[in-house]
This record gives structure tokens, C-alpha cells and sequence, in this order.
């Protein structure tokens, strides 16, 4: 069965001694991760799921989700 659409799975990763992992040529490739990039690690308790966005993708969501909020008290 075919995953669903712009859902991926890319394999499985060894923790390092230092705690690293290799995020796999082809998660890199389609997300166009190169060496250098800043990727914010974010993490849910209950799932125990660690998820990998790149720093400016995050600040932007950040920057438009204060925007928002701004927004919405100069409204009040």
C-alpha cells in the first residue's frame, strides 16, 4: 500500500555516540537540506515523535503567528 500523499518514510537512522543522526540523501534532497542549513528540532510528549523543520520555514510560521496575534488585539 502506497503511503499517503506527501507522507514519507525515509528509513530508519542509528544514534551516534554523540547523539547524531544522518538524515538520509533522499530527506535531504527532497527538502533541500544542505550542509550548513539551521534545522529546529521540535518534540511531543505524548508520542515521543522528534520532528526536523528548517529554522527559517519555523521563523516565518513564528513571524506570521505574531502577526496574527497583532492583528487580532488592534481589532479589540
Amino acid at each position: 500500500m502506497p503511503a499517503p500523499k506527501g507522507k514519507h518514510l525515509f528509513g530508519m537512522v542509528k544514534v551516534g555516540e554523540k547523539g547524531q543522526v544522518v538524515i538520509p540523501k533522499d530527506a535531504r534532497k527532497l527538502f533541500n537540506i544542505k550542509p550548513g542549513d539551521s534545522l529546529v528540532v521540535l518534540g511531543e510528549d505524548d508520542t515521543q515523535g522528534i520532528a526536523l523543520m528548517k529554522s527559517e520555514i519555523f521563523l516565518r510560521f513564528a513571524q506570521d503567528a505574531f502577526n496574527m496575534m497583532e492583528y487580532k488585539e488592534d481589532d479589540e
